[in-house]
């Protein structure tokens, strides 16, 4: 899989769960930014 599939697998996932950026950020200990730049298929480090 490459970083764009793993991103939009990450939003669907997101989604079919209700959550938004944010709630599943605090969720992972991380920034909303942090989930918006993987869901957009930026690095996954």
């Amino acid at each position: 899989m490459n970083c764009a599939s793993v991103g939009r697998l990450i939003r669907a996932l997101r989604l079919e769960r209700g959550l938004t950026q944010r709630a599943l950020a605090e969720m992972l200990n991380l920034s909303g930014k942090a989930v918006s730049k993987w869901e957009r298929g930026g690095s996954l480090r």
